[in-house]
């Protein structure tokens, strides 16, 4: 297992860069990924969809899919796109510190 420094802590990460022990997690964790990802700052907006779904994988054991997040946050597909653009299922999961969503490419 590969590891990586972000925000000055050394965390474990898969072959595609996604974390592997979300316990690793922090928030500046988070705005250091969500910069990597083009996001460069993490609204009110942001953080409930992060939130959510951290709590979502932590009671399933599964990164949420789009369709549990935008059911789970009352969020729009369209706003959630325009929040994580171009694969907000992933960007979602890698800037939470979870496991690639199932059914992501």
């Amino acid at each position: 297992m590969a590891t990586k420094t972000i925000a000055g802590k050394t965390v474990q990460i898969n072959e595609e860069g996604f974390m592997t022990n979300p316990a690793e997690w922090t928030k500046e964790i988070a705005v250091e990924i969500a910069k990597e990802e083009g996001i460069e700052e993490l609204t009110a907006a942001h953080w409930k969809v992060i939130d959510f779904s951290r709590q979502s994988a932590a009671s399933s054991g599964a990164s949420p899919t789009l369709r549990t997040i935008t059911n789970g946050c009352g969020i729009s597909t369209k706003d959630l796109f325009t929040l994580f653009p171009k694969g907000p299922a992933k960007k979602v999961a890698r800037i939470a510190g979870l496991g690639k969503p199932e059914g992501c490419v």
